[in-house]
């Protein structure tokens, strides 16, 4: 059962797509979309314009045929394109040609999936593990259609990104029924077996996968299963810093839309358990993707030039990012999923009545700032750890071949420890910080062994000036006082023409007089 809508918006009644069947509807599809970008080649190429974001193509195919329309067995119906040059372009940019979006999609019949979430949507996969096919409600195309602008902005400046990434909008009207479907790249490849799968939002309110959810062969687990059941993917640094850069480069475009309620989609293959392949083992995506950023290792973007190691070719990890959990080695395959909620009139209600009932910050449904920080530290802090290296064994010999060297060379320099010492002691006045008087601030007081060695030169210096003046008096020849510290010698008889000469230790002083010397 799922819930159709109007091309107005209006909801039309819960159908059961048994008009067309399930088959029908899935040949529409490849028929539809097969014709659609079969047209579109016919176009030149040019550079896209803003009214090409809001451009709707219809063309009605009826099972007879047309002049311009294959024949076909399904009911006739009628499909529309929206905005086909800007999805070509963004096809473009991921390295999608044409003709092989046209295989992926059109080639085999789609794989039918199973929806845990909420949501009525419905999900097919193409064969080649390539492209995921989503409903998507009237309010979320016409969302996505008006993201459109901002959307390729950000893919312009950075294609290396976790959010989904979308290769095509339509709708097909069939027997009363708005189909609208969205092409997007494939987050879980089938080829490996996920051992665990979660739907993380950062919040914990009613955040348990259901009773009927866990009897899945396969089910999604939510957040507070995710605490239970692992103690979180530990990364190296490098790989932990890109993931949580790109992660925190993704929320705040989401928040610039005001865009809530996204979850990740968390994929984990266990390495160290048998390599089991999924149902088709010989799956295209073994011999190497053919879109451009499409697997997890690729979507996250590293730290200097925004590239991290490219992933091997047919190295069977099918760009899983490496990481570990406890003594397990695993690949992580994610990306962010479901962002075309926005926080609308509804959702401030839906937030305000369970406000009202349980905790706010833990409820889903909340303001797009808010999510977003929640989102974020519940990745970085709960869901995702970088592993710290740890110091080994050769750092401790290290550290104990270092302090036998020290205690030999304290040995060996033994004899001159107490000369170190000493000078030690004598320097360890100019050493000693100068400490501000209380009563004086813009004094400092000086050590005391400075003080005292002050004290005494100033008083010798006193000692030298009143003989120097004595001998001046009494004598009129030339004479030369040498001073060795504080000791004056004996003044010598000279020239009545003279230069009085002072020698201190370390320098040289002049007196002059009237006169000068011979």
């Amino acid at each position: 059962m799922a819930t159709t809508t109007t091309e107005s918006g209006g909801t039309s009644g819960s159908k059961d797509y048994k008009k067309p069947t399930a088959a029908a509807l899935k040949g529409a599809i490849q028929l539809g979309i097969g014709y659609a970008v079969g047209n579109l080649t016919s176009k030149p190429d040019r550079d896209v314009l803003m009214q090409d974001f809001y451009m709707v193509e219809s063309v009605f195919l009826p099972s007879e045929g047309s002049n311009m329309t294959p024949a076909h067995h399904f009911p006739d119906f009628r499909l529309k394109t929206y905005a086909p040059l800007a999805f070509r372009y963004f096809r473009e940019l991921f390295g999608i040609k044409a003709d092989d979006y046209l295989y992926s999609i059109c080639n085999e019949p789609l794989i039918e999936l199973s929806n845990p979430g909420a949501s009525s949507s419905w999900f097919y996969l193409t064969s080649d593990d390539e492209f995921i096919i989503k409903t998507v409600q009237h309010k979320e195309a016409e969302f996505l259609q008006k993201l459109l602008p901002g959307y390729y902005m950000n893919l312009n400046q950075n294609p290396r990104t976790l959010l989904p990434k979308f290769y095509g909008l339509y709708c097909i009207q069939c027997a009363g029924v708005n189909i609208r479907l969205v092409v997007m790249n494939n987050v879980l490849p089938r080829a490996l077996k996920m051992h665990y799968k979660y739907d993380l939002k950062g919040s914990t309110y009613k955040r348990h996968a259901s009773r009927k959810e866990r009897a899945k062969s396969s089910p999604t687990f939510k957040d507070l299963d995710f605490q239970e059941m692992l103690e979180g993917l530990h990364f190296d640094g490098d790989m932990y810093s890109a993931l949580m850069k790109t992660l925190q480069r993704d929320c705040r475009v989401l928040e610039s839309f005001k865009i809530m309620d996204y979850s990740l989609l968390l994929g984990v293959h266990v390495l160290d358990k048998s390599l089991e392949r999924g149902a088709r083992g010989d799956s295209k995506r073994l011999n190497g993707q053919r879109v451009l950023y499409s697997t997890a290792l690729e979507s996250i973007q590293g730290e200097g030039d925004g590239k991290v190691a490219e992933p091997v070719a047919n190295d069977n990890t099918m760009g899983g990012i490496p990481a570990k959990h406890k003594d397990e080695k695993l690949l992580i395959f994610l990306g962010i999923i479901d962002i075309l909620q926005s926080y609308r009139l509804i959702k401030k209600m839906e937030h305000s009545w369970k406000a009202l009932v349980h905790d706010g910050d833990t409820v889903s449904v909340h303001r797009p700032g808010f999510y977003a920080d929640r989102f974020l530290n519940f990745m970085g802090g709960t869901v995702f750890k970088k592993i710290h290296p740890l110091r080994g064994a050769s750092s401790k010999r290290k550290r104990s071949s270092i302090h036998a060297t020290r205690s030999a060379s304290q040995e060996v320099l033994s004899p001159q420890k107490e000369k170190d010492e000493r000078k030690a002691q004598s320097m360890e006045c100019l050493d000693r910080p100068l400490i501000s008087s209380s009563n004086h601030p813009d004094l400092v007081t000086l050590p005391k062994s400075l003080k005292q060695a002050v004290s005494f030169s100033s008083s010798a210096l006193q000692t030298i000036k009143k003989d120097l003046e004595e001998h001046l008096e009494n004598s009129a020849s030339c004479t030369t006082v040498a001073l060795d510290d504080t000791v004056p010698f004996p003044p010598t008889q000279g020239s009545p023409d003279s230069v009085h000469d002072v020698y201190l230790t370390g320098g040289r002083r002049q007196v002059p007089s009237n006169s000068t010397t011979k």
